[in-house]
C-alpha cells in the first residue's frame, strides 16, 4: 500500500512515522509548502520522498491520502483525493460545515472509497477500557459526563477552543455514550485577545434529559489539565490523560435517596467504598489508528472513527458556534440552519 501525508506541522511527523511502521504500507511520500519542515523531515525520515505539491500525490497510484491540514482545507483536499480514487485520513475537526462533510460522505460511497476521521482517543486502551466499563454496567446508568481539557496555548488562526479542542473529548463522549442520543447545545466563550473565543464553556443535553455533558475549554490557563469525570449511579470514573501510571480511577460512591415522591421528606445518603485502578493496555494510539486505517481499506469496511461520526463532532461545533453568538441560547441539534452559523477567522495558508 502507497500513503500520501498532506501537512507536516504539528501532527505530521507523527502520522509519518506510524505510517512507516505498518508492514502492509511499501512506500511513503510526505508533501508541505515549507522547505524548512522537508529539511527537517529529511534527515529523521531518509525513507521518505518529499514533494511540495500535493497534486502529484492525486495523480500517482497511491491508495489513500492522509489530511492534516487547517480545518478550512480538508473539504477542499479530501474531495479532490475522493475524486482521484483515493481513501482519505482527515485529521479532526473532520470539515468546517455539516455541509461539506455531507458531501464527502456522498462522494466516497458512490466511489467506494474509506473516510478515516482521526478521533486518536478512541484507539488509546484507557478509553477502551473506560468503554468496556459502561458496556459491563460497572458503572451503572450513566448520569453525567465532565470534561476540562485547558492549556497555554497553542492560540489558532482559523478556529476557536471550542474547535480545536473540544473534539478529542466529544468523541470519547459519543464513543462510550453510544445508547444516549444528543438533542441540544448550549455553549459560551470569550475573546480576549482576537475575534476567535480563547476560552468556553460548553453542555450537551440528551434525550429524556437523563443524562448532560459539559466541556470546559481554554487556551490561556496556568496549567495544564486533561480530565474526564463520568458518574454512574452505582460507580464513578476519573481518567486523567496526564498520569503516567493510573489513567483511569473507579471510585465505589453515589448518592442513594430512599423516596423521590417530595423533596422534603426525601432521605439522602452518601455512599463511599474503595477506589481502584484497572490495567490499561499499553499501545500507541496512533499506531492502531493507522492499523485500522490500512485494515478497513482491505476488507471493505466502514473504520471504528468514519465520515458519520465526524459529521456528528462538526454538528455539534456548528451549534455551539450558533449558541456563543446568540450569548448560550440552546440549539436543537436537528433542527437549525447552517447559514445561521457564524464562521470567524480565516486559514492563512493553502496547507501547512
Amino acid at each position: 500500500m502507497k500513503i500520501g501525508i498532506i501537512g507536516l506541522g504539528y501532527w505530521g511527523p507523527n502520522l509519518v512515522r506510524n505510517f512507516l511502521a505498518q508492514k502492509s504500507v511499501d512506500k511513503v511520500v510526505a508533501c508541505d509548502i515549507k522547505e524548512d519542515r522537508i529539511e527537517m523531515l529529511r534527515l529523521k525520515f531518509p525513507e521518505v520522498q518529499f514533494v511540495k505539491d500535493y497534486k502529484s500525490l492525486l495523480t500517482s497510484d497511491f491508495d489513500a491520502i492522509v489530511i492534516a491540514t487547517p480545518v478550512n482545507s480538508h473539504h477542499k483536499l479530501a474531495k479532490e483525493a475522493l475524486e482521484s480514487g483515493k481513501h482519505i485520513w482527515v485529521e479532526k475537526p473532520f470539515t468546517s460545515s455539516t455541509r461539506q462533510a455531507d458531501e464527502l460522505i456522498n462522494l466516497a460511497s458512490s466511489k467506494n472509497l474509506k473516510i478515516f476521521v482521526d478521533h486518536t482517543f478512541l484507539y488509546t486502551g484507557a478509553v477502551k477500557k473506560i468503554k468496556e466499563l459502561i458496556v459491563k454496567g460497572e458503572l451503572g446508568e450513566i448520569i453525567y459526563f465532565d470534561s476540562v481539557r485547558i492549556n497555554l496555548g497553542l492560540f489558532q488562526h482559523d478556529v476557536n477552543v471550542i474547535w480545536d479542542l473540544a473534539p478529542h473529548d466529544l468523541s470519547i463522549m459519543k464513543y462510550v455514550l453510544k445508547d444516549k442520543q444528543a438533542t441540544g447545545v448550549t455553549a459560551c466563550g470569550i475573546s480576549n485577545y482576537y475575534e476567535l473565543e480563547n476560552l468556553a464553556q460548553m453542555s450537551i443535553h440528551f434525550q429524556d434529559n437523563l443524562c448532560f455533558a459539559h466541556f470546559h475549554v481554554n487556551w490561556t490557563s496556568p496549567v495544564k489539565i486533561r480530565r474526564i469525570i463520568i458518574a454512574g449511579k452505582k460507580k464513578m470514573l476519573v481518567f486523567d490523560d496526564l498520569e503516567n501510571s493510573e489513567k483511569i480511577k473507579i471510585y465505589d460512591c453515589g448518592v442513594d435517596i430512599s423516596s423521590t415522591e417530595s423533596l422534603h421528606n426525601a432521605l439522602v445518603q452518601y455512599r463511599t467504598g474503595d477506589m481502584y485502578s484497572p490495567k490499561i493496555e499499553q499501545t500507541e494510539a496512533l499506531n492502531c489508528a493507522a492499523k485500522e486505517f490500512i485494515n478497513c481499506i482491505k476488507e471493505n469496511r466502514e473504520p471504528l472513527t468514519n465520515g458519520i461520526d465526524g459529521l456528528e463532532i462538526v454538528r455539534i461545533l456548528e451549534a455551539s458556534d450558533k449558541s456563543i453568538k446568540n450569548n448560550g441560547m440552546l440549539v436543537n441539534l436537528n433542527n437549525y440552519s447552517e447559514d445561521e452559523i457564524y464562521k470567524p477567522g480565516e486559514v492563512l495558508h493553502e496547507y501547512a
